[in-house]
C-alpha cells in the first residue's frame, strides 16, 4: 500500500495513555497504534514528500503518550530504514506483518559493544552487551548497531525470539521514561541479518532526516504543557503569567517555524546531506522544551505535578527524553560547519 496521511484522531484513539508501568510482557497501546496504522494507511516515509505529515502524527501521538512516542517512533524509523537499504529476504514477512513491533538499538557507550561474525554455516552472529534497548520486553524485532572483524559499524536485523538473546534487569532505574525499560540485552551468538553495507547506517540521508524526527517528537510532547498554561492564564491573566505565556508563545512558534521548514526542505532536497539543518532544528527544540517546562513550573505551580498524573509524569517523561540530544556537541557541529561556509554563501540572509 502506498503512503497515506493518517486521519490524527485515530492516532489519538490509538494513543490512550496508560496508567503506570503495563504488567507483563510489552506495552499495549503500541501494538494498538500500529494495528490502526495498518487498518487505515501508512506513515508517509521520510524525503517522499509528506515528511511534516509525518511528523504531525508523531507529534500527535507525543501529546497523548510520551512512552508510547518514544517506542513507536523507534518503530516506524525501522521499518523507514528497512525501505532505504533494503529488507533481508528472510525478514520480509515479519516487516510486512503488522504484528511484528521493531526497534533501532544503536547507542554505542564504550562499555557495551556488539560484535558480529559469520559461523561456519555462514550465518552473521551477534555477540555481547547492547545498551539503551528502549521496550526491550515487547519488541519481536531489532536493528541493532555492531561490530565487523575490520572494527567496521554495520547495521544488523534480529528476532528478538531466539533463545540466544536475553533481555536483562539491567541498566534501566529512571522516573522520567520508566514504562519505556530501556534495559541492556545480551546476544549470545544471536542469527542476525545484513542490513546495507558497513558504514551505510549513518552515512544515508535518511539518518538525519530520522533525527530530526525525534525533535517532533519532542515538540509534540510539550502541546498539552502549553496548552494547560494558555488555560491557566486565560483564568489569572495578570501580567507575570501573561509574560510567560508569551515567552512560551515565542519558543513554540520559532520551533514550530523550523519543524516545518526542515519537513519541506528534506521533501525537496530527499538526497542532500541534513545534517545540519537537523542539529539545527533539534537544538531549538530542546531549547524550547526548557523554556517551557521553566515557565510552567511558575504558572502552573505544583498542582498538576502533584495531582494529575499524565501531567505530572510528562513533566518527569520530558528531560529524560530530550537527552538524547548532544547538547553543546551538536552546537559546536553546527558552528564549524558555519565558520566553514564558502564566502558568498550566506546562511542567513533573508
Amino acid at each position: 500500500m502506498p503512503d497515506t496521511i493518517l486521519v490524527p484522531d485515530r492516532l489519538a484513539a490509538a494513543a490512550m495513555p496508560a496508567a503506570g508501568t503495563p504488567a507483563g510482557r510489552g506495552y499495549p497501546p503500541l501494538t494498538r497504534l500500529i494495528g490502526v496504522i495498518a487498518r487505515y494507511g501508512s506513515l508517509p516515509k521520510p524525503g517522499s514528500g509528506s515528511t511534516l505529515m509525518r511528523w504531525r502524527a508523531f507529534a500527535e501521538v507525543a501529546a497523548q503518550d510520551m512512552t508510547l512516542i518514544k517506542l513507536f517512533e523507534a518503530h516506524a524509523d525501522a521499518i523507514a530504514i528497512l525501505a532505504e537499504l533494503g529488507v533481508p529476504s528472510a525478514l520480509a514477512r515479519a516487516v510486512a506483518d503488522d504484528r511484528s513491533v521493531w526497534a533501532v538499538w544503536a547507542a554505542e557507550p564504550p562499555d557495551a559493544r556488539v560484535e558480529a561474525s559469520v559461523d561456519a554455516a555462514g550465518r552473521l552472529c551477534l555477540r555481547g552487551r547492547k545498551a539503551w534497548c528502549s521496550g526491550a520486553r515487547g519488541m519481536t524485532h531489532a536493528l541493532v548497531s555492531c561490530w565487523t572483524p575490520n572494527g567496521d559499524a554495520m547495521l544488523a536485523a534480529v528476532d528478538l525470539r531466539q533463545p540466544s538473546v536475553r533481555i536483562t534487569e539491567d541498566g534501566w532505574h529512571a522516573v522520567g521514561m520508566a514504562a519505556t525499560e530501556s534495559v541492556d540485552v545480551l546476544f549470545d551468538d544471536a542469527v542476525a541479518y545484513p542490513v546495507g553495507m558497513p558504514g551505510e547506517y549513518v552515512g544515508r540521508p535518511g539518518f538525519w532526516h530520522g533525527g530530526a524526527g525525534i525533535a517532533a517528537c519532542w515538540f509534540g510532547g510539550l502541546q498539552p504543557i502549553a496548552d494547560a498554561m494558555r488555560r491557566t492564564v486565560a483564568r489569572r491573566g495578570d501580567a507575570l503569567n501573561q509574560a510567560a505565556l508569551g515567552r512560551v508563545d515565542r519558543a513554540m512558534a520559532s520551533a514550530r517555524a523550523l519543524l516545518i521548514v526542515a519537513g519541506k526542505e528534506i521533501d525537496a532536497w530527499p538526497h542532500r546531506d541534513a545534517r545540519v539543518l537537523t542539529l539545527r532544528t533539534r537544538c531549538a527544540v530542546e531549547d524550547t522544551v526548557r523554556v517551557v517546562l521553566e515557565q510552567a513550573a511558575g504558572v502552573l505551580g505544583a498542582g498538576p505535578m502533584c495531582r494529575d498524573e499524565n501531567m505530572a509524569r510528562r513533566f518527569a517523561d520530558l528531560p529524560v527524553f530530550v537527552r538524547q540530544s548532544h547538547g553543546d556537541r551538536d552546537l559546536a557541529a553546527i558552528g564549524r560547519h558555519i565558520a566553514e561556509t564558502v564566502e558568498g554563501d550566506d546562511p542567513w540572509r533573508l
